[in-house]
Formats: C-alpha cells, sequence, structure tokens
C-alpha cells in the first residue's frame, strides 16, 4: 500500500512540513500541486483543467461573493459601538449576580457573532471591552480570559459565519441548510458556557466577586428600555440576514449584502462611520477576504493533483480499511480533525480533508434515515463544531493569540492556555451531544425545508 500511494503520501508530508516552516499556505498549496504534477509525470494538457476548475469553481461561483460581503458586515459593526452599549446594559442586568460579567460577555459574543462572524475581531473587540474591567473587578485571570476566547470564537459556527459558506461550497449542498442546521448547536455552545460560569460562580464566588455598584456605569435610563434600545439594531440586522435566508425569501448571498448594507446603515445611525473608519473597513475586508480567496485557489490545485495522483483511493482504503462501523469511522474522523486543529487553520483542513472524506461519509448508513445531501449537512455541523474548537488548542489556536496580543504582558500565554481548557471540554460535550442526538443540528432544517 505505501509503494501504491508513494506520491500521494509524500505530498501530505511536504504539505505538513511547509505549513510548520512557515511558509504562506496559498502559495504552498498550488506550488506543491504543480511540482506534484511533473513528479508523477501528468501530462501538461491536465494542468490547463486545473485552470478550467479553478476558474469555473472558483472565481465564477457567486455565492463566495457572500465572504467579503459577511467580512465588511462584521468588521463594521465594531465600528458602531453596539457592542460596548450593550456590554454595559448586561452588565446592569446581571451585576447582583456572582459571575454576572463573565455572563454578560457570553451573551454578549452570542449577540455578536450572529451579527458578525469575524474571529479575530469578536476577540479582540471582547477582550478590549470585557477584560480590563473583569480583572478590575476581581476576576480570576483564568476565568475571564476563557470566556472571552470561547465566547469570541461562536462567531465561526453561528451563521452567518464564513466557514458555513465555505463549506456549502465544498461539499455542494445548500448554504442555507447549513445556517439552519448550525443555529440550534451554536446557542447549545452558549447555554453551555452560561451554566458552566454560574455553577463555578456559585461554587467559587472569589473567582467572579460582584462589582463595585459604580462599575455598573451612569446610564440613568430604566433598564427594560435600555435593553430594548441596545438590542434593537443588532436584532434588526440579524433577523434581516438570518431570516431572509431560513424563510427562502433571499439567497445567501443576497442576504450578504442586506447585511453589508444594514451594518453601514446602523454604523451612521450610532455616530460610528467616519471616512477614516469606511476605508479602513475596507482595507480590511479585502486584506481578509483576498486571503481566503487566495487559499481556495491554491487548495483547489492541490486537490485536484492530489486526487489524479490516487490520493483520494488513499484516503477510501485508510478510513474503510479499519473495519470500525459507521459511528466508530465517524469517530475516527472527529479525531483526526481534532488532532489536525491543533496545528493548522480550518480553511486548510476544510479544503484538503473534506472533499476527500465526504465521499466515503455519504456512503454511510448511521441507521436514522438519512442519506446524500442531509448526512452531509450532519457530517458539515459536527465538523464546523470541531473546527471551532481548533481556535482555542494550542500551540496554534488563534484565539488564544488575539488575547495574547491585547494583554500588554499582564496575563502569561500559560495562563491563557489554562483558560480554555474547561472551554474545550465544553465544545466537546456539544459536539458528543450533537452526535448523539442528530435532531439538535436535523430539527430546524426539517421544520424549514
Amino acid at each position: 500500500m505505501l509503494a501504491e500511494y508513494a506520491l500521494p503520501i509524500t505530498m501530505v508530508v511536504a504539505l505538513l512540513v511547509g505549513i510548520f516552516s512557515g511558509y504562506p499556505v496559498a502559495f504552498l498549496l498550488g506550488g506543491l500541486g504543480i511540482v506534484f504534477a511533473f513528479i508523477g509525470d501528468i501530462p501538461v494538457a491536465f494542468l490547463g483543467t486545473v485552470g478550467s476548475r479553478i476558474f469555473g469553481g472558483v472565481i465564477e461561483n457567486w455565492l463566495l461573493i457572500a465572504i467579503p460581503l459577511f467580512v465588511f458586515m462584521g468588521l463594521m459593526l465594531e465600528s458602531s459601538g453596539v457592542a460596548r452599549n450593550l456590554l454595559m446594559t448586561l452588565q446592569r442586568l446581571f451585576g447582583r449576580v456572582h459571575g454576572g460579567l463573565a455572563v454578560s460577555v457570553a451573551l454578549l459574543g452570542v449577540v455578536m457573532a450572529a451579527s458578525t462572524g469575524i474571529i479575530g475581531a469578536s476577540v479582540v473587540m471582547l477582550g478590549l471591552l470585557a477584560l480590563p474591567v473583569m480583572l478590575g473587578q476581581g476576576y480570576k485571570p483564568e476565568m475571564a480570559c476563557g470566556v472571552i476566547a470561547a465566547s469570541g470564537t461562536l462567531g465561526i459556527l453561528i451563521p452567518p459565519s464564513i466557514m458555513l459558506v465555505l463549506m456549502g461550497s465544498i461539499l455542494q449542498i445548500s448554504v442555507g441548510a447549513l445556517f439552519k442546521a448550525a443555529l440550534v448547536p451554536g446557542l447549545l455552545l452558549g447555554v453551555l458556557y452560561v451554566a458552566y460560569l454560574l455553577i463555578t460562580a456559585k461554587l467559587h464566588p472569589e473567582w467572579a466577586p460582584l462589582p463595585d455598584q459604580k462599575l455598573l456605569g451612569t446610564d440613568k435610563t430604566p433598564l427594560p428600555l435600555a435593553l430594548l434600545r441596545d438590542l434593537f439594531g443588532p436584532m434588526v440586522l440579524i433577523v434581516a440576514v438570518l431570516g431572509s435566508i431560513m424563510t427562502g425569501i433571499a439567497t445567501p448571498t443576497e442576504a450578504a449584502a442586506i447585511g453589508a448594507g444594514g451594518s453601514l446603515l446602523l454604523a451612521l445611525v450610532m455616530g460610528g462611520l467616519s471616512f477614516p473608519t469606511l476605508r479602513n473597513t475596507l482595507r480590511d475586508t479585502s486584506r481578509t477576504s483576498a486571503m481566503i480567496l487566495f487559499v481556495v485557489i491554491g487548495a483547489t490545485c492541490f486537490s485536484v493533483v492530489f486526487k489524479r495522483l490516487g490520493g483520494d483511493y488513499l484516503i477510501e482504503d485508510v478510513i474503510t480499511g479499519t473495519g470500525l462501523g459507521p459511528y466508530g469511522l465517524l469517530l475516527l474522523l472527529m479525531g483526526l480533525i481534532f488532532v489536525l486543529g491543533f496545528f493548522l487553520e480550518w480553511i486548510e483542513i476544510s479544503f484538503v480533508v473534506l472533499p476527500l472524506v465526504a465521499p466515503v461519509v455519504e456512503a454511510l448508513d448511521f441507521g436514522f434515515g438519512l442519506s446524500g445531501q442531509g448526512l452531509l449537512v450532519w457530517f458539515a455541523i459536527l465538523v464546523a463544531i470541531n473546527l471551532q474548537t481548533s481556535f482555542l488548542t494550542p500551540p496554534f489556536g488563534y484565539a488564544l493569540f488575539y488575547l495574547k496580543g491585547i494583554t500588554a504582558g499582564q496575563i502569561s500565554i500559560g495562563t491563557i492556555y489554562r483558560s480554555i481548557l474547561p472551554f474545550v471540554g465544553l465544545q466537546l460535550a456539544g459536539l458528543t451531544l450533537c452526535i448523539v442526538f442528530p435532531s439538535l443540528v436535523l430539527w430546524l432544517p426539517g421544520l424549514m425545508p
């Protein structure tokens, strides 16, 4: 078997070595595809089909237009002042409960996840807003850092999510169905976070002291009116984007345009819109979108050549040769993706692993009457939950480095690593629940086909 699949195995090893060397992933994927095409004596004419595949599958894919629009929406909301006002109001709501500020951060993470979907922006925003207040209030650093990092990563799962848009493109399944399927699991994780925080604060009140009433702000607006005021803008945006997709009024790309326009209007209403803000948002949107699409192009070249060299048969033989049943294979794949998340970004894992394992998964029978597209929707959400964990797992968890970057040396990386352990456990618990109870994922798509 090793001799038969020597080239695809070497290709994977070269990819891992290249990633660990720090070489840009987009260049690495495309370059390895071309190099191994010549090593494998693939006809030069075949490389022309790679170009056609890139143009037809990526450049002409209208669905990917949603990526820069959702990125713009998330970045623009950073300038609207919505998050700051909402955090202060939520702190007033939970101010007399041990762990109330941590719960407020978790709830803000859920709301902003459904409005932005940009991990880096969410973690930095929550860190800048909440971390100084939590530390000043006497919170245990591990508790403060953990809830900020974990809540900030919810945006990659709770729709509108860039990851789900790309997964829909990779697996050729409905992005709308993925958005519906991801909503309940995403909210489930938020509930698990809040429950953990309240229980921990009850058992260890010294980890989450009650705030000085002066820290609750000077806003004299009655609390119900303040909640209505600060939740109205983001809720309208969430309903406009997700509601239009789930009811079939708009496609994901059209809904992304609605979200981008709505975020611009919201920033204007909140007084956060200016020419420098718009310029910086457009520049950061261009950078983020170009990075994602460049990786997509490189991954297309890599996967086409990898399959031509027999890589898809290699994966199929490795998986089916284990002798495991459907759930055994699923757990094996989830374990593999979890381990890869320690070292690779979700984009590389999605574009390298998903196209190879999806045909195998699609042919499995899990005994609950699903097959084909429905089965792939369930599998994609399980992978999405798993990949959300990759933002928190060292040594390369990006949320950890975003958080470390804004602490200005006040908190060690060791403290940050320890802070995420219970939240990684909660995410794995959420993943387990979605495996054991598939209806958590499939109920909403079945209710709103």
